[in-house]
């Protein structure tokens, strides 16, 4: 697990799907402003951990923390964040805004 989390694109993901929500490829390639593969590749490590599961609807793929990544996990990037990752929340949120 702590592999996985070693890459700064794979931390930045593991923060956002720990804040709770189930995320697309879409929200998350906004929030980190790269682009889809370069997601969805690094989310495939984390799948490959066993960090984060999928679940399929039509097209998309939704991504979410699994219920056996510990929450001490979740809780100490938490409580390590650095501006970047202040900054991914923030564009998360005003995406997930203008989604609904």
């Amino acid at each position: 697990m702590l592999k996985a989390l070693a890459d700064p694109v794979r931390l930045r993901l593991f923060y956002l799907l720990s804040l709770g929500s189930e995320l697309c490829v879409c929200h998350l390639t906004e929030a980190l402003e790269l682009p889809q593969s370069t997601i969805s590749r690094h989310l495939a490590v984390l799948r490959h951990a066993g960090l984060v599961s999928t679940r399929r609807d039509g097209k998309w793929i939704h991504y979410r923390m699994t219920d056996e990544t510990p929450e001490s996990l979740a809780a100490f990037v938490e409580s390590h964040l650095d501006a970047t990752q202040r900054a991914d929340a923030k564009r998360l949120s005003a995406t997930l805004k203008t989604c609904k």
